[in-house]
């Protein structure tokens, strides 16, 4: 069984239903990103494993990832093979990292660079309003997708930009792309 979600929340929807051994994920997507969906598939599916599938390289993805719960982590440009034994690594218990992202994770241990990041340090629902904030939502719109009140919206954008050390909307904007939160073509033109 299997199926096809645009986003993390669709994902878990489908979760539910199909109750699968492996789940495929992507870094960046739309409303909630797949760090969120991975998180909260190992909090409340355990027996689930989740396989990143992402274009970024870089080890502070690959950590986030690791840290949110996936089992695995194979960039998007890997041939079908290296896919298939991925799946079956995470589906065994295993860790799979790909090839292009495992140098960087051990260089990163050898030189003792596992430094948190303020990505790291937020909440998982102020990376949640982070995301949503940067791809152009507005409060209300955020308070209806997550099922909350305008002003705990309000309150918790106040403590994440204090948190950040962040001024304003755009500030915010500009950090959810340096950190690879959302990709640069989907964030807000306009706070």
């Amino acid at each position: 069984m299997g199926g096809e979600a645009a986003d993390a929340r669709q994902a878990l929807v489908l979760l539910e239903t199909h109750r699968p051994d492996v789940v495929l994920m992507d870094i960046s997507m739309p409303g909630l990103n797949g760090l969120e969906g991975t998180s909260k598939i190992a909090k409340d599916h355990p027996r689930c494993r989740v396989l990143i599938l992402s274009a970024h390289t870089d080890e502070e993805h690959v950590r986030h990832a690791l840290r949110a719960g996936a089992s695995g982590y194979l960039v998007k440009d890997s041939v079908p093979t290296e896919l298939e034994l991925a799946v079956r690594a995470v589906a065994c218990g295993q860790t799979y990292l790909s090839p292009a992202v495992a140098g960087h994770i051990l260089a990163g241990k050898a030189t003792g660079g596992d430094g948190e990041s303020p990505l790291a340090r937020l909440t998982p629902r102020m990376r949640e309003i982070l995301q949503l904030v940067a791809e152009g939502h507005s409060t209300k719109e955020i308070a209806r997708i997550l099922g909350t009140s305008r002003k705990t919206v309000e309150n918790q954008r106040c403590h994440l930009m204090k948190r950040l050390e962040i001024g304003d909307v755009a500030g915010l904007v500009r950090y959810a792309i340096q950190t690879g939160l959302i990709d640069s073509n989907r964030g807000s033109s306009s706070p």
